[in-house]
C-alpha cells in the first residue's frame, strides 16, 4: 500500500516507521501546502494518509485510511473523506503530558533553582532552620481535573500520589473512585472548592468555551487555572480578564489560540497580550512532545495499517 505523510508535523513520525510494518509498503511525504502536480499525485494516490488537516483546500482522496498522529482532529473534516475511508487518531502523550503538569505545579512550591542561584552567590535564604525560606507543599493542595480521559486519568494518578484531594469533572459518570465527582453541567461548584483547576479535554462544538467568566468567577481568588487540553475550551477574553484583574491567583498555559501557520511562522499565540501578564506561565503547545510520545503513536499508527492490510478493525476509529 501507498503510506503518504502530509506536513511537518507527520513528518516528524517518518524516521524508523518502515520496521513496525508487518508487510512492506510504499512510503512518501508531501508538504503541508501540496501545490505541484508531483505532490498532488503522490497525495492522491494515497491508500493511507497520516496527517492532521483535511479541507476543501486539499485534493480529494481515494484513501482507505485517514491516520491522525495525534488525539485532536478538530482540523479534519471527516464527512469530506471518501464513505469507505476509515479515520483514526492517536493516544499515547498523556504521560508526558501529566510530568509537564506536575512539573509546573511543583516549581510554584519549589523554588530550586532561586535557591541554586542563591547559595551560589553565598545567600542561605533557603537554610532549613531560619524563620525565612519557608515554602509551601504541592500534597497540601486540592486538584479538579475536568476530562476522564487518556491526560486527566493519569494527572489523577500523580496527583494521588503526591497526597493531593482529586476531584475530577467529566461529562459521563466516573468509574474510578476520587474525592469528588462532577457532571460538566457543576463545572463552577467544583471550580469553587479546588486549589487549581486543569482542563484535559478536547475542542468539540460543546466544550468550546466551557471555562468561562462564570467558572474563573467561581475560582478562589489564588487559584491556579492549567490548560493542557484545547485552547479553546477556555475563553479567551474571560481567561485573560480573569488574570489580568487577578480574579483568580495564576495561570499555566500550554495550548493556545493562534498556532503558525504558512502566513505567520512565528505568531503571538492570542490576540490578547498575555505576555504582559506577571502571573501566567507561558509555554508553546510542548506537553506532549517527548521521545516516548513519539514512539508510542508511531506503535499505534503501525499497528492500525497491520490491522488494516491484514482486515482486521482499526482502532481508535473516529468514523
Amino acid at each position: 500500500m501507498n503510506i503518504v505523510f502530509h506536513g511537518a508535523n507527520a513528518q516528524t513520525f517518518m524516521p524508523r516507521f518502515e520496521i513496525l510494518l508487518e508487510q512492506d509498503h510504499q512510503i512518501s511525504f508531501v508538504p503541508d501546502q501540496i501545490e505541484s502536480s508531483e505532490h498532488i499525485a503522490t497525495y492522491q494516490a494515497a491508500d493511507i494518509v497520516i496527517g492532521i488537516r483535511y479541507d476543501a483546500g486539499l485534493p480529494k482522496l481515494s484513501a482507505q485510511l485517514y491516520q491522525l498522529p495525534s488525539a485532536g482532529y478538530d482540523k479534519v473534516d471527516l464527512n469530506m473523506l471518501p464513505a469507505n475511508c476509515a479515520a483514526a487518531n492517536v493516544f499515547g502523550h498523556e504521560k508526558a503530558i501529566a510530568e509537564y503538569v506536575m512539573m509546573a505545579l511543583l516549581s510554584r512550591h519549589v523554588p530550586l533553582f532561586e535557591a541554586d542561584q542563591q547559595l551560589r552567590e553565598r545567600n542561605w535564604y533557603y537554610w532549613a532552620g531560619k524563620p525565612t525560606g519557608l515554602r509551601t507543599e504541592l500534597g497540601s493542595e486540592t486538584i479538579g481535573i475536568i476530562g476522564h480521559g487518556h491526560i486527566g486519568k493519569e494527572i489523577a494518578k500523580r496527583a494521588q500520589a503526591f497526597g493531593m484531594r482529586v476531584m475530577m469533572a467529566n461529562r459521563s459518570p466516573v468509574d474510578v473512585q476520587y474525592d469528588k465527582t462532577f457532571g460538566l453541567t457543576d463545572l463552577a461548584k467544583m471550580a469553587s472548592e479546588v486549589d487549581i483547576l486543569v482542563n484535559c479535554l478536547p475542542l468539540a462544538p460543546a466544550t468550546e468555551s466551557l471555562i468561562n467568566a462564570k467558572i474563573f468567577s467561581a475560582m478562589k481568588a489564588s487559584g491556579v487555572f492549567v490548560n493542557v487540553g484545547r485552547g479553546a475550551v477556555a475563553d479567551e477574553q474571560d481567561l485573560f480578564i480573569a488574570l489580568q484583574n487577578k480574579h483568580i491567583g495564576a495561570a499555566i498555559i500550554d495550548t493556545w489560540y493562534r498556532y503558525p501557520s504558512p502566513d505567520n511562522a512565528i505568531p503571538n499565540p492570542s490576540v490578547l497580550p498575555f505576555a504582559e501578564l506577571d502571573n501566567v506561565l507561558m509555554t508553546p503547545h510542548m506537553s506532549g512532545w517527548t521521545e516516548g510520545t513519539i514512539a508510542r503513536r508511531q506503535q499505534q499508527m503501525a499497528d492500525n495499517i497491520n490491522r488494516l492490510a491484514r482486515g482486521e478493525a482499526i482502532l481508535n476509529s473516529l468514523k
